[in-house]
């Protein structure tokens, strides 16, 4: 887990009484009374999937037992083979590749097929996540039982690879899965890469002057680094005292930095060599990079890297020192080292100029033509040329909450609170890759009962063909009906 609202008046759905309603939007709406139920059940349109008689479900080839807490949407479990981080000549297949080639073996060992599965102790409690971590709800995760989960983070999988301890460093590439929100940058499936680098006490009798033999044997690179911080700093970014030297920490600190700082060279000089083919004009200001002061559960110190491109700073990935009681659980106390997490889908999204996420799960050949040989040849790396722009179509769906939940306005402390998430996976699951995003765009609390209504605008639009409106209003009434029956709102 290396981790604004537009607010409107609302336009709420209401039953109509007219035969056809044009709204601001330019939809061609049909009021929900004029639609047959009939017609709506005959259509092909997705639903989710109910499994509340269901004791098993197979990922994979695996049959694993369910409980209460499962939640995984059949719409997730059927993309879960697809990894497109090994699908030759996909970007986020590409985006892999170019950062591999920054971390070479066999100092690197790379690890690209672990199962997505993972326990409860290896994405949380092997890194040191507290029990009350929001990161282990249901509402953010996806749980097939109380004690097993598809994972959240390529993390999951630090400490087993630290204890085989087959090599000084690694690489780990994997698909993780989240309940999120909708838009065109967010998708509940994407992809991470894990990195470690690590130094046995065992093997070196001074580890800080290996490590700072180690950082010069590095290439050098002429980007702009903005620092200011020191290596560590007591208050706001510790180093573990109990366990490492400040000349350690300090050297430790150095590799990491200039490593990942050869990584941000490999691949935006990529992207700006993608960007002159596109634009032999193209002109862009000098590379910049810049290191902030950050915090995860599993490093101390930590860092953020920043990269400004395209005239604004992004945040590129996360990293730190690794926590000791992680080397120690694993069964490796004498080691000590980094690691680091980048989301492979954003750097694909920026290096290729992607300009929506479900585009790398379309199967279209108008979008995966245009990489094929790059794993070859990286040379022919080129930006993404848009092959056309659907209509989109934006519907209103306005709901009081139920009054059994906290949200609702019942002050019960067990009251079970209403989750964002939840009309996200709703939405999903329904609609799944022809909706481009969900937003919230009013909420009203009523001043004498309490209760709170909620309006978000689901904007409907498909990728690859135009929707007809029939379509769009089927789908919207299928949201509306699950989100009654399963989170119990009332529709306005």
């Amino acid at each position: 887990m290396w981790a604004t609202r537009l607010t409107t008046s609302c336009l709420r759905v209401r039953r109509a009484t007219g035969s056809v309603v044009i709204n601001e939007n330019g939809c061609i709406s049909i009021p929900f009374a004029q639609l047959s139920r009939s017609r709506l059940l005959l259509r092909a349109i997705p639903t989710i999937q109910h499994r509340t008689n269901s004791t098993s479900t197979t990922i994979n080839g695996t049959t694993y037992q369910t409980d209460s807490w499962f939640n995984v949407p059949q719409k997730i479990m059927d993309q879960v083979p697809r990894q497109l981080h090994l699908q030759k000549d996909h970007p986020v297949y590409i985006t892999r590749q170019i950062i591999e080639s920054v971390f070479p073996a066999p100092t690197y060992k790379y690890h690209n097929n672990f199962n997505p599965v993972v326990t409860a102790h290896q994405n949380f409690d092997s890194l040191g996540f507290p029990k009350d971590h929001p990161g282990r709800a249901k509402s953010d995760t996806y749980y097939i039982n109380s004690d097993i989960l598809l994972r959240t983070h390529t993390s999951a999988h630090q400490a087993d690879v630290f204890r085989a301890n087959l090599s000084d460093g690694y690489l780990i590439s994997a698909d993780v899965y989240r309940r999120d929100e909708v838009d065109r940058s967010h998708y509940p499936i994407f992809h991470q890469m894990e990195g470690a680098r690590s130094w046995d006490r065992a093997k070196a009798a001074d580890v800080a002057a290996t490590v700072w033999s180690d950082v010069e044997k590095l290439p050098n690179h002429n980007i702009e680094v903005q620092d200011p911080n020191p290596p560590f700093h007591e208050g706001r970014n510790p180093r573990q005292v109990e366990h490492h030297s400040a000349a350690e920490a300090e050297a430790i600190a150095a590799h990491l930095k200039k490593s990942l700082e050869l990584m941000v060279v490999e691949i935006f000089s990529r992207a700006k060599a993608a960007a002159v083919k596109a634009d032999p004009d193209f002109v862009d200001e000098p590379l910049q990079v810049r290191w902030v002061e950050a915090y995860f559960p599993f490093t101390s110190p930590s860092w953020e890297l920043e990269v400004y491109y395209g005239g604004d700073w992004l945040e590129v990935l996360g990293c730190g020192v690794v926590k000791q009681d992680i080397y120690i659980n694993a069964g490796v106390p004498n080691q000590l080292g980094w690691a680091f997490g980048i989301g492979l889908d954003r750097i694909a999204m920026l290096l290729f100029q992607v300009p929506d996420i479900r585009l790398f799960w379309s199967r279209d050949e108008r979008f995966l033509n245009q990489f094929k040989g790059v794993s070859d040849d990286l040379s022919m790396l080129k930006r993404f040329v848009t092959f056309s722009k659907y209509p989109g179509c934006a519907k209103d769906v306005s709901f009081w909450l139920k009054t059994s939940s906290a949200a609702g306005g019942d002050t019960k402390t067990n009251a079970h609170d209403f989750h964002e998430n939840d009309v996200m996976e709703i939405v999903r699951s329904v609609a799944w890759n022809l909706v481009e995003d969900v937003k919230l765009v009013d909420e009203f609390t009523h001043p004498k009962t309490g209760r709170k209504s909620m309006c978000y605008r689901i904007n409907y639009r498909s990728l690859e063909r135009t929707l007809t409106n029939e379509e769009i209003n089927d789908l919207h009434i299928e949201v509306t009906r699950v989100l009654t029956k399963k989170l119990g709102v009332e529709i306005r």
